[in-house]
């Protein structure tokens, strides 16, 4: 069964694609700091890290300090590795096989 997000609509299938269409880290940042502001890229950001170090075993005061995210930042992080819809998951494996 094909994967259904609850999120769906237009716009952000057009978004999607064009997070698709990037084709280099330069025309990320330059389209990231279009669209986000930098607090908005800065918590991605932030959420990315935390679940890298999650998936790697850090446990949650190692995050904490490191990171200087929330324990509830953390932790929904962490439900959505354990029990979201793999979109986390998924990159990480891949990440991991490009080494």
């Amino acid at each position: 069964m094909a994967y259904r997000s609850k999120l769906k609509s237009k716009e952000c299938d057009a978004l999607c694609k064009a997070f698709l269409s990037l084709k280099n880290e330069e025309e990320c940042y330059r389209f990231f700091e279009d669209l986000m502001t930098i607090k908005e890229l800065r918590a991605l950001s932030q959420r990315w890290h935390v679940a890298r170090l999650l998936y790697s075993g850090k446990t949650y005061n190692e995050i904490a300090e490191e990171t200087s995210a929330s324990a509830a930042t953390i932790s929904r992080i962490n439900k959505c590795l354990e029990y979201g819809a793999d979109g986390y998951t998924t990159m990480l494996k891949r990440l991991e096989k490009e080494g």
